[in-house]
């Protein structure tokens, strides 16, 4: 796929059409790609399981998360209930001497690593399966596919492509760069990993691994902040990708970036464009924001980039992302 960037929107609707997956599943069908993911693909994901090593590929979730703000995303408040203090104080009202401690969390269920769920993106009012979004997503939550139905199926056979690592320099990808097909077939045969049918796809940009570096209070020149990493200009992958994706049928695949695809995008005026393909027409489930340093060192040093992942999101009524702690085993 060539990038025509003469005419966004022509470029988009092309692609829209050419990797459609409306109907591939029936019409009633609300997991999209996750479809590709079967009972034989767990028992190959599970049979990966050698030495028992896991990693948890989650960011933190607390107050000092990476958002800014935008669109009234912000970081996660937590606040206790409950206390030891309390406990000590006698303030529980509860009998025989037993005392505890409760907690609250208000947070955007995309603020730190997360999915974003088939109701999520449209494109030109179109939501996933091309129903109407005003009748998908409304103020009562998406009323079609709410996440919660994926909460069962997302386990399997992961696969990480550490484009950082074979593409980049010190294992990073500079901001701006758009990863294709190429680098994503390039990083493969690097790995002697083969990607596939019902796969669980992590590509590692290696962003995140340079702003925890000038977030670290020891950096020289350390800013001690996130900077621009919630919306600014990132690695990530091509608009050109769009037909890497559908024609691979992954189940789903996630990224160390805020955003999945390249930014700035490579159109002007435009946002999110390979979202605008990937989400409401391939039915792609897409992970942002995901922690793969220490995955990666791993895989670099044993040489297997296939593992067992679980990457379940919270089955929350109707949400069109969720937070996740996704576990690979390996």
């Amino acid at each position: 796929m060539t990038l025509d960037h003469s005419d966004p929107e022509g470029a988009i609707a092309k692609a829209a059409k050419a990797y459609s997956n409306w109907g591939r599943w029936g019409e009633d069908d609300v997991l999209g790609t996750l479809n590709f993911l079967d009972e034989a693909k767990r028992r190959e994901g599970a049979a990966l399981i050698r030495r028992g090593v896991s990693f948890s590929l989650s960011q933190r979730f607390d107050i000092d998360g990476p958002q800014k703000g935008w669109r009234r995303r912000t970081n996660p408040v937590h606040t206790m209930l409950d206390t030891g203090t309390d406990a000590a104080l006698g303030n529980q009202g509860l009998p025989h001497g037993i005392g505890g401690a409760d907690d609250v969390i208000a947070m955007p269920l995309q603020c730190s690593t997360q999915w974003d769920g088939l109701g999520h993106i449209f494109d030109h009012g179109k939501a996933w399966n091309g129903r109407p979004a005003e009748k998908v997503v409304t103020s009562d939550g998406d009323l079609v596919t709410g996440i919660e139905h994926m909460a069962p199926h997302v386990a399997g056979r992961g696969v990480l492509l550490d484009v950082g690592r074979v593409v980049g320099q010190d294992g990073e990808l500079p901001d701006g760069f758009a990863i294709t097909e190429e680098h994503l077939t390039a990083t493969a045969e690097a790995h002697g990993v083969r990607v596939g049918r019902g796969d669980l796809v992590l590509v590692r940009t290696g962003q995140l691994s340079r702003v925890r570096r000038w977030r670290s209070p020891h950096a020289e020149g350390s800013g001690g902040g996130w900077g621009d990493y919630a919306g600014g200009p990132a690695p990530g992958l091509s608009f050109t990708t769009a037909g890497w994706l559908h024609g691979s049928e992954i189940a789903a695949i996630a990224t160390d970036t805020w955003g999945f695809e390249v930014r700035p995008n490579e159109f002007e005026h435009a946002f999110q464009p390979l979202h605008q393909v990937a989400i409401p027409h391939l039915g792609l489930l897409i992970g942002e924001m995901w922690d793969l340093d220490a995955l990666a060192e791993d895989c670099a040093a044993d040489g297997e980039y296939a593992f067992w992942l679980t990457a379940a999101p919270l089955p929350i009524t109707g949400a069109v992302g969720s937070p996740v702690n996704p576990i690979a085993v390996k």
